[in-house]
């Protein structure tokens, strides 16, 4: 095992375009960590870099202490699980998880006590002698991983693992890749595109936008406090909604109504220089059916007036999108995120929303409801930078 240093690490095409650009990042040993992001964002590129598979063009990377910049992917002794399987078709599960062993010239009892441990670890037992044409997507997946694990490297490097798996079958095999890395105790670096795999899985989580690193956190801060719109906006599901908003002394006016700042906020907007225009952010778990709202017990807020234009009932709760009249946030970060997640160009005079209001709510397609909001757990981000007050 191995810690993973990479040094302002930058990587670029031969026309000069950037890749990568000055990754600084230390991943301890032991650690689980996951690099996410939209698609082209360079976090595949950088996995690729720290296995040896792409060329560093500027930058250090050190494994275990040592600089291994020009070492071939052999010599880093590092292991990679891939989104495809590449399985040996014509080996059965036995041979394509001590493949890796026999390359390396091991003596048979050690080839056969290895396979034997492994399989054992990912309950593959029963299916040593079956070939992957015979096994389901899950169970190759597993035989995949095996094949790395066998090797016993000092760092494992997953590109996008459980991509080709159904979405029941992706959550099963998140707690066995989970479960597996906390029992091996193996440095792990594991890319994705899917944030609600990479808030599950990874001790810090790393969000990349356009080859540079946004933040690096532990998923719970990037959650709560997220540096900048493209953060709060990629992290969570639903999205944070976003809206713009003119701030002055202990208020914020925006398509809602005025919400209060609360004192914590008032001092992040003083510090940040008072800026007028911001852009208001607020969570789906921040907005509640009004009449399902203790007024003696509710927090600063307030309640505004929406359409609900979807419903989606999901037992404990219930995600209603509604519309609200007023201006849209126009901003970079939030374009690429729209882009990102397919969203469509919509009327620049009307807000769209997602509120998760609590399972007792009666919310119907088209009715008029009065929905609270909690102002206690607002956010602010300059409008121009794009970075939340307070940061």
């Amino acid at each position: 095992m191995a810690d993973i240093v990479l040094r302002k690490v930058s990587k670029m095409f031969g026309d000069g375009t950037a890749v990568v650009r000055d990754v600084d990042l230390e991943i301890a040993d032991g650690e689980f960590v996951i690099l996410v992001g939209p698609s082209g964002c360079g976090k595949s590129t950088t996995l690729n870099m720290v296995a040896g598979l792409d060329d560093i063009t500027s930058g250090d990377l050190l494994i275990g202490g040592e600089r291994v910049n020009e070492r071939a992917p052999r010599e880093r002794d590092i292991a990679m699980v891939f989104q495809s399987y590449a399985l040996y078709p014509h080996l059965t599960v036995a041979e394509n998880i001590a493949f890796p062993l026999r390359l390396a010239r091991l003596d048979k009892p050690s080839v056969a006590a290895r396979v034997a441990e492994v399989a054992a670890l990912l309950e593959l037992e029963s299916l040593l002698d079956r070939r992957p044409a015979n096994l389901s997507g899950g169970q190759r997946q597993r035989v995949a991983m095996g094949r790395a694990i066998v090797r016993r490297p000092r760092a494992f490097l997953m590109d996008e693992p459980l991509s080709n798996l159904d979405a029941k079958l992706r959550v099963q095999m998140r707690a066995v890749v989970s479960r597996l890395q906390r029992r091996l105790g193996t440095t792990t670096v594991y890319v994705t595109h899917d944030q609600v795999e990479a808030m599950t899985l990874g001790d810090r989580v790393v969000v990349m936008r356009s080859g540079a690193v946004q933040q690096v956190a532990a998923p719970r801060e990037l959650y709560e406090r997220p540096v900048n719109l493209f953060v709060a906006g990629f992290i969570g599901s639903p999205a944070m909604n976003f809206l713009p908003g003119m701030a002055e002394e202990g208020r914020v006016r925006c398509p809602l109504g005025d919400l209060p700042m609360s004192a914590p906020l008032a001092r992040d907007w003083d510090a940040a220089g008072r800026p007028a225009r911001v852009v208001v952010g607020l969570r789906p778990e921040h907005f509640e059916d009004s009449r399902l709202v203790d007024d003696t017990a509710r927090a600063p807020g307030a309640k505004f007036e929406a359409e609900a234009e979807m419903v989606e009932s999901l037992g404990s709760d219930t995600y209603v999108h509604v519309g609200v009249e007023g201006d849209r946030v126009e901003s970079a970060e939030l374009a690429e995120l729209n882009a990102e997640i397919g969203g469509a160009a919509l009327d620049s005079n009307r807000n769209r929303l997602v509120t998760r209001l609590g399972g007792q709510s009666a919310a119907r397609v088209g009715d008029r409801l009065r929905i609270w909001v909690d102002a206690s757990r607002l956010y602010l981000f300059h409008p121009d930078t794009g970075a939340r007050l307070g940061a």
